[in-house]
């Protein structure tokens, strides 16, 4: 993958933890990293006419807060600094992102989740609800790991329609960051309450089978896979028993509701967040192959 990757920036701890996960993916993938730091339009207020001694103050100080916030970024890894008005955070770094033809927009956690926990914020929300390409939540605390690298790819594999799409993008995502390749199997802790035990481990245990067959199928050599089923009372509990490597990204799609080319986290994806210690990577309903990297389901 070489490319763009979109780091929205706020002078906060969130914005630290967006631009070390930015960072080591950009590194891992030979991409460059777009930091941008979004600022109110001056279309914000029609009773107060806009203050271009203001607005020059504001540019003046999101540039100082790119310059230091750049110091977490690798000295080989190519950077840009943008400073944009838009009406929102999310529509600037949307804008900014398809501008650029960028590969991944990345932004922080809330303030205040727990450390190593991602806590969904405003600027999230509406990107989750509203960005063309993947968007990457970078949990609390990212900015304090020793992560060096992007060492495996877990990608939330279900049965529901795109999760094909979801592997083949998967394995594109592996490979540009060189990176190992888990394949998540949810199906026996993603069937309603009424299913049997016997019948969860059946399809479980079918459905594993089937997802690294045609994975090995499609792998590119040199890129090591396997297929992990989930075991759990509850969705949270899966993960929370799973193992997670401090240089891991986990992809999911966005949800079967959302519109095509647009992101909505499914419910499964938003049970997965409140456990998940690594990165998530939230990748629209359908994309185009060709034209930028992602993943989906």
């Amino acid at each position: 993958m070489t490319g763009r990757i979109v780091v929205g920036y706020t002078a906060t701890d969130a914005g630290a933890d967006a631009v070390a996960v930015g960072a080591r993916l950009a590194a891992a993938s030979g991409s460059a990293v777009d930091l941008v730091v979004v600022l109110p339009s001056d279309q914000r207020s029609v009773i107060t006419p806009p203050d271009a001694s203001y607005d020059r103050y504001l540019q003046q100080q999101a540039e100082s807060w790119l310059t230091e916030a750049a110091k977490g970024i690798p000295d080989a890894t190519a950077r840009s600094f943008h400073v944009r008005f838009a009406d929102s955070f999310a529509e600037g770094l949307i804008a900014l992102a398809d501008e650029l033809g960028a590969s991944h927009i990345v932004v922080g956690a809330a303030n205040g989740g727990l450390r190593g926990r991602h806590r969904l914020g405003t600027v999230a929300n509406e990107l989750l609800h509203s960005s063309d390409v993947p968007v990457v939540l970078a949990p609390e605390g990212s900015r304090r790991s020793a992560a060096g690298a992007v060492t495996r790819i877990t990608a939330a594999v279900g049965t529901r329609p795109g999760a094909d799409a979801l592997m083949h993008e998967a394995i594109a995502l592996a490979a540009a960051t060189d990176a190992k390749l888990r394949l998540l199997s949810l199906v026996s802790v993603d069937l309603p309450a009424s299913v049997d035990t016997g019948v969860i481990r059946i399809a479980g245990a079918a459905h594993a089978d089937d997802v690294l067959t045609r994975a090995l199928e499609a792998l590119p050599a040199g890129i090591e896979a396997e297929v992990v089923v989930a075991r759990g009372d509850s969705i949270e509990d899966a993960v929370a028993h799973l193992d997670w490597q401090p240089g891991e990204l986990a992809v999911v799609g966005s949800s079967r509701l959302a519109q095509p080319r647009r992101l909505f986290l499914g419910s499964t994806a938003a049970k997965m967040l409140h456990e998940l210690p690594v990165p998530m990577v939230v990748v629209p309903r359908t994309r185009d192959h060709d034209s930028k990297n992602g993943a989906q389901q």
